[in-house]
């Protein structure tokens, strides 16, 4: 069988565990010119024409390296010559220096996710291969991240408005140079991969298993989907908890029953209500679980629910809030509201803060609740709460806030990839 043949029966697999997609379904695919990108969007692309679909690829620019932006021009030009849509992301506010590897991989992320959310697609594929699983497991068990770290990398992952889906994560990187060169189509080589100052790239080395089908390489992917079974089987319990005893709600707060909690759900609830990407170190979440007190944690806050329960409140802790920033259609506050629509210019989005006084008549709601409630400002003048419905329904119908984290109890998928 050919590298085409074999891959596209691999890759229809991988993409059925994923699934169900609708008909006529709409991808999107992250390419960045190198062989494993171009692989995925060839191979998502000849998937998705087979159902009557269409394929999106993102090509980012982060505009780190002189040469860049012409790799980026190549790419698109490749792809848009086998019928393929591209589109250039160009990111250009990513000034050299410490963590710049950390912040272009989150821009990147916003950039790749934003291009779907204005398209309307809610499905987004990543190239990541066998070898970068087992790279992550390797970085993982050496940061000591514990059992769910050891699952490596989600072939499953919610985002605010849609998926992540890798489905190479099973394939190994020979066989995707191979698929490339059976085709006649050159990719590019970041010289990143094989940058020493990179962990991950000194481990590759270390590995010296450039085709990634070796026994450690395979002992690694092994252990990564024996670990993915388990943390979706825990992750699993976690989601039935929080749908049975706790309650998310829109305004961006949780209720609790009177405790103890598992110390997984406790974490879950965490992430979504301070809008952050990772939840806290588990030593202390499980320390507060096990027996819950008024406190402060991670960017949240643990308080007694009052007349809304005998249990618990979980709230964005007013400290840790953002600063406002400008009303556009899209714009993200605080990592929990996205905001869907813009009533008219000129506008702020930010917490109602010590306002929130003047409209305690408005809601049932513990005034520090209110206080965490994102609104829209002219200068110092509150225009509009819409969880309130302030100044009235009316005037809020013409815009909505909407979470911009996924449910907590939305889980990652450690499925198999092949």
């Amino acid at each position: 069988m050919s590298h085409s043949d074999d891959l596209s029966t691999r890759f229809a697999a991988a993409m059925a565990n994923l699934g169900p997609f609708p008909s006529n379904p709409r991808l999107a695919a992250g390419v960045s010119g190198g062989a494993d990108s171009l692989s995925l969007a060839l191979l998502a692309d000849a998937w998705v024409r087979a159902r009557g679909g269409s394929l999106l690829a993102l090509i980012v620019d982060h505009g780190l390296r002189p040469e860049a932006a012409e790799e980026a021009a190549r790419t698109a030009a490749l792809l848009t010559a086998h019928g393929i849509e591209a589109r250039i992301l160009a990111l250009r506010d990513l000034p050299p220096g410490p963590g710049v590897a950390e912040r272009a991989r989150a821009a990147r992320f916003t950039a790749l996710t934003t291009a779907c959310a204005e398209r309307g697609i809610t499905d987004l594929l990543l190239g990541q291969h066998a070898a970068d699983q087992a790279e992550t497991v390797l970085i993982r068990a050496l940061s000591a991240s514990g059992a769910n770290g050891l699952a490596g990398i989600a072939a499953l992952r919610e985002f605010s408005s849609g998926r992540l889906l890798r489905p190479l994560l099973g394939v190994p990187p020979n066989a995707l140079r191979g698929f490339l060169r059976e085709i006649g189509i050159a990719w590019v080589e970041d010289p990143s991969n094989t940058d020493p100052a990179a962990l991950r790239a000194r481990l590759r080395a270390l590995r010296a298993d450039g085709a990634g089908t070796g026994p450690a390489t395979l002992a690694l992917c092994a252990a990564a989907l024996a670990a993915g079974l388990a943390r979706a089987q825990s992750e699993n319990m976690t989601a039935d908890w929080l749908a049975t005893h706790a309650s998310l709600r829109p305004e961006g707060f949780a209720i609790l029953p009177p405790g103890p909690f598992p110390a997984a759900a406790l974490a879950a609830l965490i992430r979504a209500v301070a809008g952050a990407p990772y939840p806290p170190a588990m030593d202390r979440v499980a320390a507060l679980a096990d027996t819950p007190t008024a406190t402060t944690l991670a960017g949240t806050r643990l308080m007694r629910a009052g007349r809304l329960s005998p249990g618990w409140l979980m709230i964005r802790e007013a400290a840790a809030m953002a600063a406002p920033i400008p009303a556009i259609h899209g714009a993200i506050w605080d990592n929990r509201f996205r905001l869907a629509k813009t009533p008219c210019d000129g506008l702020t989005l930010g917490a109602l803060g010590p306002d929130s006084r003047h409209m305690r008549h408005l809601s049932p709601l513990p005034a520090a609740v209110l206080a965490t409630l994102p609104a829209l400002r002219a200068g110092a003048t509150v225009r509009a709460v819409p969880h309130l419905a302030y100044p009235d329904a009316i005037s809020c119908a013409g815009f909505s806030i909407v979470p911009a984290m996924p449910h907590p109890a939305a889980i990652p998928a450690f499925v198999s990839a092949a």
